[in-house]
């Protein structure tokens, strides 16, 4: 996949929104909301681009690796828009750029937002992803959640070869408004940049991390004040200390460098 400043398609459809560098990414300076109706806007009343538009988001983990990782570097550069799903992003946008970012947008919290808006607009959803039980109970939590949402399709995200290639083909005939892509960073961008060729008739593509085990009701959030405090990370190596603790105190201590020293004041709308 081209990145996003090659990309006329790409660049053209996010030519409106600033932008800031955060810790070495562009990242979107939109709240919540701006972002739903970004998105809404982006398929009705129809759709506005010939491939779907790619969003995905970048909290500090995100930061230390890109630093770190080429690969991922290039995947998550590739992107048309990014979020930051990272308090930590929002607080020092605050005390660096006379442009902050308004508010974290967890893609948690967005899928509600698109979700309530959708189903007022009639659009469609296809969500793919984790394991077979956790997609399942995801799928039917956001059923009972919103009743007239029209969910056209859903599949784990265990498939590989032939059978993905097949699913893949699967999803694009359905051509659903919005492909949610729970696969975790960076397989999740990876599959992006290998399939978007093949989803031209899907309307908007926006990975989603951990979203359908928060959805599933698998996972707790941590509690709001937490999450507004930037201490989220906590709460998550208190449930996961095993899987998560090396983690986060091998990406913490690189992110909260790059967000000082890596990040530009000024907004960038090219």
């Amino acid at each position: 996949m081209l990145e996003r400043r090659a990309n006329p398609v790409g660049r053209a459809a996010t030519a409106s929104i600033p932008r800031i560098t955060l810790g070495g990414l562009r990242i979107a300076v939109l709240d919540l909301e701006q972002t739903a109706d970004f998105m809404i806007n982006l398929v009705f009343p129809q759709r506005q681009l010939a491939r779907p538009l790619y969003l995905t988001s970048a909290n500090g983990e995100v930061l230390a690796r890109c630093s770190t990782e080429p690969m991922t570097d290039q995947l998550f550069r590739s992107a048309d828009l990014i979020n930051a799903d990272g308090q930590p992003l929002v607080a020092v946008s605050r005390l660096k750029s006379p442009l902050p970012l308004p508010e974290r947008v967890a893609t948690t919290d967005l899928f509600h937002v698109v979700a309530r808006k959708a189903e007022a607009a009639g659009l469609t959803f296809y969500m793919f992803g984790a394991d077979e039980a956790e997609n399942a109970a995801a799928v039917a939590k956001v059923r009972a959640m919103y009743p007239r949402l029209r969910i056209i399709g859903h599949c784990h995200g265990y498939l590989r070869g032939d059978a993905l290639r097949a699913k893949v083909d699967e999803i694009n005939g359905l051509a659903p408004d919005y492909l949610w892509v729970a696969l975790g960073v960076p397989y999740e961008q990876a599959f992006v940049a290998e399939f978007t060729q093949r989803l031209t008739r899907v309307g908007v593509i926006k990975t989603s991390g951990g979203l359908f085990n928060f959805l599933s009701g698998s996972r707790r959030r941590a509690p709001r004040w937490m999450q507004d405090a930037g201490l989220e990370w906590v709460w998550r190596i208190w449930l996961e200390p095993r899987r998560l603790f090396w983690r986060y105190l091998t990406t913490n201590p690189r992110a909260l460098y790059l967000l000082l020293n890596k990040s530009r004041t000024k907004s960038d709308r090219a």
